[in-house]
């Protein structure tokens, strides 16, 4: 196949597939799949911020508990 005709070819399936979509989601259905997963991602996101909050203060421990190691044994 030439590369206009794969060209042309993966336009008509990128329409396809973009209006399937649209009509998809303007549906009632589409809509209730689009707000659970707006608020999946809203609770990933809070989940996602927590850990790496954590991961924060048990980096600032280390480095408290590492500064202390070095001055006892530099002494």
């Amino acid at each position: 196949m030439k590369d206009n005709s794969k060209l042309l070819v993966g336009l008509l399936i990128g329409a396809i597939a973009g209006a399937v979509l649209a009509v998809f989601i303007s549906s009632e259905e589409g809509q209730e799949i689009m707000d659970e997963l707006k608020e999946a991602s809203g609770k990933a996101e809070k989940d996602f911020e927590d850990k790496i909050s954590k991961g924060k203060e048990f980096a600032m421990g280390l480095e408290k508990k590492a500064g202390k190691f070095i001055k006892q044994h530099t002494r």
